[in-house]
């Protein structure tokens, strides 16, 4: 899982489109080692545009833990964060491995299950 704000810090529209493509850019770079990265604000917004936006609150940090919960390893990206790091704690108090940058992911070799 990719951890890091998205709302929090977090002004304007375009500061939230800028927190989401830098969670994204790490996702990339966690494909590349040949992980299944996870972002779980990409999964709540589109849910989150067809109920509306008054119900923010009531689905992503549930949702967004319920992902974590699946999750064998997070990173934790960017500035401060609540949600975020309620996912590394959720990760790490199950066992999980928790890094703070790309460089210490190790590289998954096998990828003949990855679709």
């Amino acid at each position: 899982m990719i951890a890091g704000p998205y709302r929090s810090g977090a002004d304007s529209d375009g500061e939230r489109t800028e927190n989401l493509l830098a969670l994204n850019r790490v996702a990339l770079r966690v494909w590349n080692l040949g992980h299944i990265p996870v972002v779980g604000v990409n999964l709540v917004l589109p849910i989150v545009d067809v109920a509306g936006q008054d119900r923010y609150s009531e689905l992503m940090m549930p949702i967004c833990l319920k992902l974590a919960e699946r999750c064998d390893a997070v990173i934790r990206v960017g500035g401060p964060s609540s949600g975020a790091d309620r996912e590394v704690a959720l990760i790490r108090d199950k066992g999980g491995i928790v890094f703070t940058q790309v460089e210490d992911i190790p590289p998954y070799h096998d990828r003949s299950d990855r679709i």
